[in-house]
């Protein structure tokens, strides 16, 4: 799953049209504005907050949810810098710092849960922007939709750099009584040095890996999704081994991997941003990813994808490890799951595609 979640958010960000006019689809006004710590929201009216999806059988959800839009966490490389422009706000500092946020997404949510008009499908929270980022701690919109799907038995998943998500372990632990719930964490290197230079706004890598553990001790599935692994900045084979053991000693229950992935308009973004930081790097920058092109070649992504499993497996971690056809490694560890109800006409998808 979160090699095809990965892959979902890069074609959803990739089509321009299509998230231009989802987002007005979404929203029926513009009606005010906060301040938080240097940081502006624009605060909307969402028309819908369930998120339905082209059919793809290759998918393993069809519904998400985003209650924001821009993200603090300031990743140089984040493939969805460029839903600002559609806009009219820049996909530098404005996504950093000029944050849209659905503040009636809850009680639209609850509606659009009735059973009159919902049959209890899986939901995918993080398939954008992070639901956990920092203005998270003052709207408490995520909180109010974990709840909310809780309270409908409903069956989700979420997928985050923020370990704001403890917050609510409690509320998640009931949610996973009732339906299939699973979090995973985003922690592509635990190196301090990239990690300052590339997720300015994000935790500790570290004290992710320490949410991983907390949420498999409380009986959430949590797995880690190394990603994305940055070519000449993280892809050494010892910085994906520190990774790879800490996740593993932490429970993850799942590994998967993705390399970096520069659509247009974020290229020239973190270029900008290499330029600064690691300007050797640039050059090379300039062929793996020429103009046209957002993924690194082929050879590259096997190198590193093959790499990672063989480190999974030399360190026993989560069995069934396998490199799909975009050198990704999924990964996926037994799980002991509490019994409880499950919406009748709802269904978690495997994990493992």
């Amino acid at each position: 799953m979160l090699a095809a979640m990965t892959e979902l958010r890069w074609r959803l960000a990739d089509d321009d049209a299509g998230q231009g006019a989802l987002f007005e689809q979404e929203m029926e006004r513009h009606i005010g504005r906060g301040e938080f710590r240097g940081m502006e929201f624009l605060h909307v009216q969402a028309r819908s907050i369930i998120n339905t999806l082209p059919g793809d059988p290759l998918l393993p959800f069809k519904h998400t949810i985003n209650v924001y839009r821009g993200c603090s966490h300031a990743c140089t490389y984040c493939f969805a810098r460029p839903t600002h422009d559609y806009l009219g706000l820049g996909i530098g500092e404005d996504f950093e710092r000029r944050i849209v946020v659905k503040i009636n997404a809850v009680e639209v949510l609850r509606a659009e849960l009735s059973p009159r008009r919902w049959a209890g499908h899986p939901i995918a929270m993080g398939t954008n922007t992070d639901p956990y980022q920092r203005c998270e701690g003052k709207y408490r919109l995520t909180q109010g939709i974990v709840q909310a799907l809780m309270e409908a038995e409903n069956p989700f998943s979420i997928l985050t750099k923020s370990t704001l998500v403890l917050r609510d372990l409690d509320l998640l632990r009931e949610a996973s009584r009732r339906a299939d719930v699973r979090v995973d964490l985003s922690i592509g290197t635990l190196d301090e040095g990239v990690w300052h230079a590339t997720e300015p706004g994000t935790p500790n890598p570290r004290r992710r890996v320490r949410a991983v553990q907390a949420l498999n001790e409380a009986g959430i599935p949590s797995g880690v999704l190394m990603g994305p692994i940055i070519p000449g900045l993280s892809d050494d084979e010892e910085q994906l081994d520190d990774v790879v053991r800490a996740v593993i000693d932490a429970g993850a229950v799942s590994i998967g991997s993705v390399v970096l992935h520069l659509r247009p308009g974020v290229r020239d973004h973190f270029l900008g941003t290499l330029e600064a930081t690691r300007p050797d790097l640039v050059e090379r920058y300039r062929r793996l990813y020429p103009e046209g092109r957002s993924y690194a070649p082929a050879a590259e992504r096997k190198r590193i994808g093959g790499l990672v499993k063989s480190l999974v497996r030399r360190h026993g971690g989560p069995t069934a490890v396998r490199l799909t056809s975009d050198s990704e490694v999924e990964a996926e560890r037994p799980v002991d799951r509490p019994k409880g109800r499950r919406p009748e006409a709802a269904h978690q998808l495997g994990l493992s595609l």
